[in-house]
C-alpha cells in the first residue's frame, strides 16, 4: 500500500433537498494548491495559493440527525476517473459560528474506496467548513489515504 496525503480548499453551493430541510446537496469544487503554514515570533501565518494542476469535484448527501449532528455521503473526483467514496465516522457537527452571516462545522470521512488509481483505496479525511446563510460553502479538506501500489512496484 502507498501512503498519500492531499489537502484543498473546495468551495461552491449546498442547498435543501427534502421538503422539511433535513437533507442537503453539496457540490463543490477545487483547484490544486500550494498551503503554506509559517511560524514565527510575531505569531501564525498561513496561506492557501493557487498551483498549476487541475481540479477536484465534490458531491455529497448530508442528513441532519440532530440540532447540530449529521451524516454525509459522497465522491470527490480528481479527475482522469479517480474518485473517492466515503461516509462519515461518527457524526458531523454544524452549528452557529463567531460570524453571525455562517455557520462552522467538522466531520470525518472513511473512505470506502474508489475508482481508478483510487480501486481499493481506504484511509480517513478530515473537513473543516463552514456555510453561509445563502448556501454558500467554504470547505478545507486534510485526507490521508492508503491505495494500492502501482503494478510493477
Amino acid at each position: 500500500m502507498r501512503e498519500q496525503i492531499y489537502a484543498l480548499r473546495f468551495t461552491g453551493q449546498a442547498a435543501p433537498s427534502s421538503p422539511d430541510g433535513h437533507v442537503l446537496n453539496a457540490a463543490t469544487s477545487a483547484r490544486s494548491s500550494t498551503i503554506t503554514t509559517v511560524l514565527t515570533a510575531a505569531g501564525l501565518d498561513g496561506r492557501i495559493e493557487p498551483a498549476a494542476g487541475g481540479e477536484a469535484a465534490f458531491t455529497s448527501e448530508v442528513t441532519f440527525t440532530g440540532e447540530s449532528a449529521f451524516q454525509e455521503t459522497g465522491t470527490i473526483d480528481f479527475g482522469h476517473g479517480d474518485r473517492l467514496r466515503f461516509t462519515t465516522v461518527g457524526s458531523g457537527y454544524l452549528a452557529p459560528s463567531a460570524d453571525p452571516e455562517r455557520q462552522h462545522g467538522a466531520v470525518i470521512w472513511r473512505v470506502e474506496g474508489g475508482d481508478g488509481r483510487f480501486a481499493g483505496a481506504s484511509g480517513l479525511i478530515t473537513s473543516n467548513f463552514f456555510v453561509g446563510q445563502d448556501g454558500a460553502v467554504v470547505d478545507h479538506h486534510f485526507g490521508v489515504l492508503f491505495t494500492p501500489a502501482p503494478a510493477g512496484r
